[in-house]
């Protein structure tokens, strides 16, 4: 099984690019992602490498910005190429599935939604959940 978990930050924008072949977009970004047990008082971070493709490309370049947390699940994908003067590179990365927003509602906004049915605002604080 190849299942990848992550919760980290945005180090910087996702570039977005599109394939030669079918115009195909595909967006690339790194997470920091801290690692659970470190020296006390210190926090390491690992950054993990991100692609995305399609849909879900599309959705990670309009939305996902420098800094923001956010979640992803995919897959660990590992390739290699030989550079223009011979020399062998390595890369892991990881295809993002499914990606999501992760940060905590900032102080003082409020989500609200629309009850077409009603036709009145209902604030995600009076939810249950």
């Amino acid at each position: 099984m190849n299942k990848v978990v992550l919760l980290g930050r945005l180090t910087k924008d996702p570039e977005v690019r599109y394939t030669q072949t079918n115009n195909i977009m595909v967006a690339s970004f790194s997470l920091a992602v801290n690692r659970r047990f470190a020296k006390e008082g210190e926090q390491q971070a690992d950054f993990i490498n991100i692609v995305a493709w399609n849909k879900t490309a599309e959705f990670v370049s309009k939305y996902f910005r420098k800094g923001q947390q956010v979640g992803v699940i995919g897959r660990m994908q590992t390739r290699n190429y030989d550079d223009d003067k011979g020399v062998k590179h390595y890369i892991t990365e990881v295809i993002a599935e499914e990606v999501y927003f992760a940060d905590s509602k900032k102080e003082g906004q409020v989500d609200t939604t629309i009850d077409a049915t009603n036709d009145f605002e209902i604030s995600s604080d009076d939810l249950p959940f």
